[in-house]
């Protein structure tokens, strides 16, 4: 399990004694300042996270904590219904094992994503696993419209878990820093762009709940997923690509996620691909690589630009449109790889995005093919890997790091834990 910087506090109301009609109520976790114990709860539970069910034994070897010290932290989290009793297992030298599981309604986060095209919510229990979602499709995000239904989901997604509600910890939300950007590839007017320029999203959902809100840039966010749910687990550090309605992405350097000090590591969109000469601005990578430009060329044959993000993309009259733009994206693709590479020592680029897997697979084979036209003489040829995590990463990220802020033995490092 990845963490990112802890709270100091969960929901005021986790501090009410429970009631026999509903679940325990969660503690306040903050590792800040309430001391070790706490701190020795959070390793037990990613140590559970990442290898599965677990006896005392086995948690003693991997922590290194002492016997006496794991059963006093696994009663501990038992009794707030963060762990659960697994049958024993029999069969081995000695006395029958109880191995601890996750309890996976211990704990549940909501993630949001704002997107150009889209809006998603996504409800996650203790484990990582999606609960329940919702998505709501728009031309644009308008923030009149868009606001009022962020909270009504919301509150469906809480009205649904019932008693369970009280144990929701956090909301991530996971949006482009700058949402109204390139107002004018997007056809907008200048006012409706400028429109998000004035409004913190982050204090708007805070204004909705009473959990704290998480906000993260919509790519990184995707980072986070999978860094945490998937490829991460086999990779210290590499460079992530994400090709959505516009293509970005997130950085990865020994198990930390690298935002950098303005937040652009991994802004890739902006990536020139040609030398800049003769007063002739470069194009940029989201000019080739993006959605948006496969939605212009279904527009210009009058078919559904939204079938680039789905299984129609691949059939019938949108085909050979899809071709053109893989190949396309790829020559973009592999210069950003190139260059990632000259800059960045890494064990691989991971390229996800919100489209189907057989065209993500088109998508690296074109660019796999791509970098062999590049001399790599001076450089160790980048590997590059599918992400595992699809069209729901941005939501699901948001959705992982209140789980994370909250359960984190670690306020800083995305930290793996190995036997």
């Amino acid at each position: 399990m990845n963490f990112v910087e802890s709270l100091p506090n969960a929901r005021a109301d986790a501090l009410a004694p429970p009631v026999s009609t509903a679940p325990p109520v969660l503690r306040p976790r903050g590792s800040n300042h309430v001391g070790m114990r706490q701190f020795n709860e959070r390793v037990v539970l990613q140590a559970v996270r990442l290898n599965g069910s677990l006896p005392k034994a086995d948690l003693a070897r991997l922590t290194g904590l002492t016997a006496q010290t794991i059963g006093l932290i696994t009663t501990r989290l038992e009794d707030d219904g963060l762990l659960l009793r697994q049958d024993r297992v029999r069969g081995r030298i000695g006395q029958p094992s109880v191995p601890m599981a996750l309890n996976p309604d211990g704990a549940f986060s909501l993630g949001i994503k704002i997107g150009r095209r889209s809006a998603d919510w996504l409800l996650v229990d203790f484990t990582g696993a999606v609960r329940a979602r919702e998505t709501l499709p728009y031309d644009f995000p308008d923030a009149e419209a868009l606001l009022p239904e962020v909270q009504k989901r919301m509150r469906a997604i809480q009205d649904g878990l019932g008693p369970l509600a009280q144990r929701i910890v956090g909301v991530g939300v996971a949006a482009p820093f700058n949402l109204g950007g390139w107002h004018k590839m997007l056809g907008l007017s200048e006012t409706v762009s400028d429109q998000w320029n004035h409004i913190d999203l982050a204090a708007q959902v805070q204004a909705m709940t009473d959990v704290p809100v998480s906000f993260a840039k919509d790519t990184q966010a995707a980072c986070v997923a999978e860094l945490v749910s998937g490829r991460g687990r086999d990779l210290k550090s590499f460079l992530y690509l994400f090709v959505d309605t516009f293509v970005g992405g997130g950085l990865v350097l020994n198990s930390h996620l690298h935002g950098g000090i303005h937040g652009n590591a991994g802004a890739v969109a902006s990536l020139p691909l040609q030398v800049a000469s003769g007063g002739a601005i470069p194009e940029q990578l989201l000019a080739h690589a993006s959605l948006w430009e496969l939605e212009q060329h279904y527009k210009e044959k009058g078919l559904d630009p939204t079938a680039a993000y789905d299984d129609r993309a691949l059939e019938g009259a949108y085909a050979p449109l899809t071709d053109a733009w893989i190949a396309s994206a790829a020559q973009g693709l592999a210069q950003c790889v190139v260059s990632g590479t000259a800059f960045l020592d890494l064990d691989a680029v991971v390229i996800d995005g919100s489209f189907s897997r057989t065209m993500l697979k088109r998508l690296i084979d074109q660019t796999t093919l791509a970098l062999r036209n590049y001399n790599w003489e001076g450089l160790w040829p980048a590997k590059v890997i599918a992400g595992s995590i699809g069209s729901d990463a941005r939501a699901l990220g948001g959705a992982l790091l209140p789980l994370h802020e909250n359960f984190a033995p670690d306020r800083d490092l995305f930290l793996k834990v190995t036997s």
